[in-house]
């Protein structure tokens, strides 16, 4: 367990590392993020997976997105100026927007860019760390 703001700790933790995975929360995400940022960039590490919410580019159509932004829509701001700081650090990056998590033991998820529509409602923790280490492992896939 660490501290994301610890910048020297996140340093240490970095050298030699070829990716770095993030999965944070809380009302200063945008600042944790930075703080990652920062510290790949001083590591020189390229690729970022940072997991954020659905929701955060308002990308969820119909009666489910207005449930959703009813019911987390305020709290999905410091997400989305993670985001925002994740677009702009000049990284290779990607940005997980996993729907609402459930335990089930599938792997089951459809792939969304920024610009497209969500799809879906749920996805299990199992498919997003399906994905995770696919992403991980493959990196010379395009669709990242």
């Amino acid at each position: 367990m660490g501290d994301v703001l610890n910048h020297a700790a996140l340093k240490q933790a970095m050298q030699g590392q070829d990716v770095v995975y993030a999965n944070l929360t809380g009302e200063d995400l945008d600042i944790q993020a930075n703080s990652v940022i920062a510290a790949m960039k001083a590591c020189d590490v390229k690729r970022l997976i940072f997991v954020l919410s659905l929701g955060i580019y308002d990308e969820v159509p119909g009666k489910f997105g207005e449930w959703n932004n009813a019911v987390i829509g305020e709290p999905l701001k410091p997400f989305r100026r993670a985001a925002d700081a994740i677009e702009a650090s000049g990284l290779e990056y990607t940005i997980l927007r996993p729907a609402w998590l459930t335990d089930e033991d599938i792997i089951d998820y459809e792939l969304t860019s920024r610009n497209e529509p969500f799809k879906g409602t749920i996805v299990s923790r199992k498919s997003v760390a399906a994905l995770i280490t696919d992403i991980i492992d493959k990196p010379e896939k395009s669709h990242w």
